[in-house]
Order: C-alpha cells, then sequence, then structure tokens
C-alpha cells in the first residue's frame, strides 16, 4: 500500500485514497462521502487496477445507474502521492524513476546538482497514475558527490479544478539512510528506495509558539489578580463520570418518551449522548470504549464515524464483536 492508492473497507461499502500512513499500522483513508478515517491497515484491500475489466456492467444495467456509479467514483481523487524512486541495478549503480499515483498531470523537471552545476535527469508532463524512468542511471559514488536533487512542478487536470499552488523540492538523498526508505513502489510494484516529494511540511503547522505562550501568561496573570480582589474561593478541577466501556445507543435505552419523538430529535439524543459518553471516557482515562448503535440504515453510525475522523485523540476504530452485533457497533482505541 501506497500514499494515492484506492482501497476499499473490507467490512463496508466504502471505497477511498490513502492519504497518510499513521502509528501502530493504521492507515488515513479519504472516503467518498467527503471526510478521512483513520483505519487498520488489515481492515483494507487494495482495488486493482485491472478490476473494471474482470467486473463489467451487466445489459441489465441502465444507462443511467452506469453515469451515477461514475460520477461518484469521480469525486474520489488521490490529492497525493508523488515518489522519487531508485531501483536497484546492481551492488553499484541504481535506475531513477519520477512516480505519480496522484490522479494530478504534471508540468514537471527533475535535476540533479552538486551545488553549482545542475544535470536535468527528467523533464516533460507526469501523467497521474503513471511513472517515468530517468535515461541516466546513477552510481552509488556519484550519489555521495551530486546527490542534491531539485524538484518543480505544476498541477493540472481536466475540467474545472481549484487553483493549486506549485511544487517544490529540494532535497539531499544519502545512501547510507537507505535502509529506512526501502520499500515497494507504487506502479512499479517492485523494491526501491523511496522518497515523497509532496508529504506534508511540518513547518506549516507550527505558528509562532512563543508569541501564543506570551498570550496565555498575560491571561493567567489577570485572572489570578481577579480572582484574589474578590477573594473568590478556590474552584476545584471539573470532574468527570468515567463512562461504562460499552455505552448502548438505541433510543429506548436513552429515553422512555422515544414515541414522541420525531426522527431528528432521536438522532440528535443519540449524537449528543456519543459525544458526552466519548468525552468522559477521554477525560477519565479509558483505553477504549464501544458504542452499540444498530444497523438500521447507517446514518447513526456515519455520524460516530465521521466525527471520529481526525479526532486528536483517537488512535483508530472499527466494526466491533460482528459476530454479536453485526456491523451494529464501534469500538474505538483511544489515545
Amino acid at each position: 500500500m501506497n500514499i494515492g492508492d484506492k482501497v476499499r473497507l473490507i467490512h463496508s461499502k466504502e471505497e477511498g485514497i490513502i492519504t497518510r500512513f499513521l502509528k501502530d499500522n493504521v492507515v488515513e483513508v479519504e472516503i467518498e462521502a467527503g471526510f478521512k478515517l483513520p483505519v487498520l491497515r488489515r481492515e483494507l484491500a487494495v482495488v486493482s487496477t485491472n478490476e473494471k475489466q474482470f467486473f463489467k456492467p451487466t445489459q441489465t444495467t441502465s444507462n443511467t445507474e452506469i453515469a451515477k456509479q461514475k460520477e461518484a467514483k469521480s469525486a474520489i481523487k488521490a490529492d497525493k502521492g508523488i515518489f522519487l524512486a531508485f531501483l536497484p541495478i546492481n551492488d553499484k549503480s541504481v535506475a531513477i524513476y519520477l512516480v505519480n499515483n496522484s490522479d494530478w498531470h504534471l508540468p514537471f523537471s527533475l535535476t540533479l546538482n552538486n551545488g553549482r552545476i545542475h544535470v536535468g535527469l527528467l523533464g516533460g508532463v507526469l501523467r497521474g497514475k503513471s511513472a517515468q524512468k530517468s535515461n541516466l542511471d546513477l552510481d552509488l559514488k556519484d550519489i555521495e558527490e551530486w546527490g542534491n536533487f531539485s524538484f518543480q512542478a505544476l498541477y493540472h487536470t481536466e475540467g474545472p479544478f481549484d487553483e493549486r499552488a506549485s511544487l517544490s523540492k529540494k532535497m539531499r538523498v544519502r545512501t547510507n539512510t537507505w535502509a529506512d526508505h526501502k520499500k515497494k513502489a507504487p506502479l512499479l510494484d517492485k523494491e526501491a528506495y523511496l522518497y515523497q516529494l509532496d508529504s506534508d511540511e511540518v513547518e506549516q503547522v507550527t505558528a509562532k509558539p512563543k508569541e501564543q505562550e506570551k498570550k496565555l501568561v498575560i491571561d493567567v496573570e489577570k485572572l489570578k489578580e481577579g480572582m484574589m480582589e474578590k477573594k473568590q474561593t478556590e474552584v476545584l478541577p471539573k470532574s468527570y463520570e468515567k463512562p461504562t466501556q460499552l455505552v448502548d445507543l438505541h433510543i429506548e435505552e436513552l429515553t422512555k418518551n422515544h414515541r414522541l419523538m420525531g426522527n431528528a430529535e432521536m438522532l440528535e439524543l443519540q449524537i449528543n449522548t456519543f459525544l458526552n459518553k466519548f468525552e468522559q471516557a477521554i477525560a477519565s482515562g479509558l483505553d477504549e470504549i464501544t458504542f452499540i448503535h444498530g444497523v438500521g440504515n447507517g446514518v447513526l453510525r456515519q455520524e460516530i464515524q465521521k466525527r471520529l475522523s481526525g479526532h486528536k485523540n483517537v488512535a483508530w476504530f472499527e466494526d466491533a464483536q460482528k459476530e454479536k452485533f453485526g456491523y451494529g457497533a464501534t469500538r474505538i482505541k483511544i489515545k
């Protein structure tokens, strides 16, 4: 599995694109509904590119249905997945490949330099889900001497799309760290030394922590002064009731008046109960918690998993105790 691969969740109907690898064999997948799910690697199956050949729509399928299926599938786009791959030729030299496992088409330039002189390795247009090989193979000793790589690309696709900034990446490659980069290259399906060129930059996430810290100190001091002037009694920290590890969200378990409620009201009560119990589980230090939501039409399950997606306190979640609840319960591993 690689970033940009299309995968199917084994125990549900969702399909999506791998966007990130997390810890503990967890993979972040962007699904058709438009949100990202952390999913255990064992719960995923890579969708074969040859699947369409073997599973063509039957003649009884209407043109309208086929059009809807195509429209739904086209909504999922592999946004990332651009790699520089070094494939060993022998113990002294490597071949250079540029791999585009995303759905973008890339006008690009890839060069090698030693700080002064640049050597062109590849250039042109790299279409989505394709790879190109450089005509120039490199000796390992040359990589140690020259190993500065520069990559520049524009993002393009047919039809309307939101404007996107160009990609520019410079990196130093050292052969003594290749063991950390050895994995199967997407599309090439061969073992290679793999470097992702469009990974997220950590520097963009952290924004002026010192200024934020100063503001926080000022606010605390003012709060202390106000407390001294008013001689307020000390306020104890908020305590949380520790929930059970198995919470039943069936509406009849939450209220006796469910027959007087509409569907929207019942769903709101179930979601609020889930949020409250989940907050209590985090605050009280539970390692995991399971919510029974039933199968039904799947709305409550989708709402729960939508809120869990990308949550900072969620390590992963999965369908729980399938032999007992079917797909009517969700187990959550809390960080």
